[in-house]
């Protein structure tokens, strides 16, 4: 049985907890089944506990975070760079344009999955909604 249906519907849930399995790829009512079933495709339902995951609207939010994340460390990391190789200008542009595109395509997942959980957690887009 869903183990969250037997909860009532003005338990608090953990965000910090959520978030974190979310971060995880994990489920963020068990812990324990996978979120996703394909690189950004949340599962309709964990395989361990039942939740249904199919309520999130996660949207651009993932993505906005992504780039800000990913934003911020080549504009940290650029000016590094570009002093060591000040000669190779090239090598740099594509140095950096390699490593944020391998960054974004490692941190998007991880967003997607912070989003799914802090939406768990605060019962929003459906997922406050007790079973029928």
């Amino acid at each position: 049985m869903n183990t969250s249906a037997n909860e009532t519907n003005t338990a608090e849930r953990a965000t910090k907890l959520a978030v974190l399995k979310g971060l995880r790829g994990r489920c963020p009512a068990c812990g324990e089944g996978k979120l996703f079933a394909r690189y950004l495709k949340v599962t309709d339902a964990c395989s361990v506990c039942g939740e249904e995951l199919h309520h999130h609207r996660a949207d651009d939010g993932p993505a906005f975070l992504t780039i800000l994340i990913v934003g911020k460390l080549v504009a940290i990391v650029f000016p590094l760079f570009f002093g060591l190789m000040m000669d190779e200008p090239l090598m740099v542009a594509l140095g950096l344009c390699a490593a944020a595109t391998a960054l974004a395509l490692l941190v998007l997942p991880r967003m997607k999955g912070l989003m799914v959980g802090f939406q768990w957690a605060k019962r929003m887009h459906g997922f406050g909604r007790p079973a029928t």
